[in-house]
């Protein structure tokens, strides 16, 4: 009996032993040593984990500085005047053109430019007014998708550079198990933290560019959409009998 209760104190000396060794070494490790890559033995600074992270920082400041840019001329070029056509029809149908290209430029969206456009190619082929108004839509297109293709490729490479971190991170890891004639779970423990934290952070930045990009792209196409119809409805105008 008395082997039994010596096993039973043994090895709750053991389990306590390895909570208070964990507890103490997630109270050495701060957050900020875990982001530099700083070691919180030695103190030594990773330098690769250091590089990851800042390129991931840069990355992210760079994804919320686009959004928002993105975000602030895209939904400027969303707005649409709900009498703009009815407008454009009645000038038109009075044959005043140049009150019609002022309401254009006043209104002063992708779809008023292309309408504006198509007006003042009016005396020329159909063909021809169409060839216009296509090439200013296709203008007007590629600034809405300004700097978008940067938020996809972010969102694609971000998680690279943070499982490249990790990778990093883990040779330095076993490089300097190598040379211990023991390997304790407080020795490896703080570096495998470590390198990590850069696939987590790499992850972050990547969600956050794809979100950004969904998002984007879905106004953008909003907005193509809003310019397909005027041109449509411009072109039914012109084409209305007795103009």
């Amino acid at each position: 009996m008395s082997a039994l209760l010596l096993l039973q104190e043994a090895v709750t000396m053991a389990a306590d032993s390895t909570t208070n060794g964990l507890t103490e070494l997630t109270r050495e490790v701060s957050v900020w040593d875990l982001i530099i890559g700083r070691d919180s033995q030695t103190g030594e600074i990773s330098i690769s984990n250091l590089l990851v992270m800042i390129a991931l920082f840069a990355l992210s400041i760079m994804t919320v500085f686009i959004f928002v840019q993105r975000f602030l001329a895209i939904n400027k070029s969303s707005k649409d005047e709900k009498d703009f056509m009815p407008r454009v029809k009645d000038y038109l149908m009075a044959e005043k053109l140049d009150s019609a290209i002022d309401l254009c430029n006043q209104t002063d969206n992708p779809a008023a430019r292309m309408v504006a456009k198509g007006i003042s190619r009016i005396g020329s082929s159909q063909q021809d007014i169409l060839s216009s108004i296509e090439n200013v839509g296709n203008q007007e297109i590629y600034k809405l998708e300004k700097r978008l293709d940067f938020l996809r490729t972010a969102s694609g490479i971000a998680p690279m550079i943070g499982f490249l971190g990790t990778t990093l991170g883990m040779v330095r890891v076993f490089h300097a198990m190598k040379f211990e004639t023991s390997v304790e779970l407080s020795t490896i423990s703080g570096g495998i933290m470590e390198a990590m934290m850069t696939t987590i952070a790499g992850l972050v930045v990547g969600i956050m560019a794809k979100v950004a990009y969904n998002y984007l792209d879905a106004k953008v196409s909003e907005v193509i959409h809003d310019m397909e119809g005027a041109s449509i409805e411009f072109l039914d105008l012109l084409n209305e009998p007795g103009k």
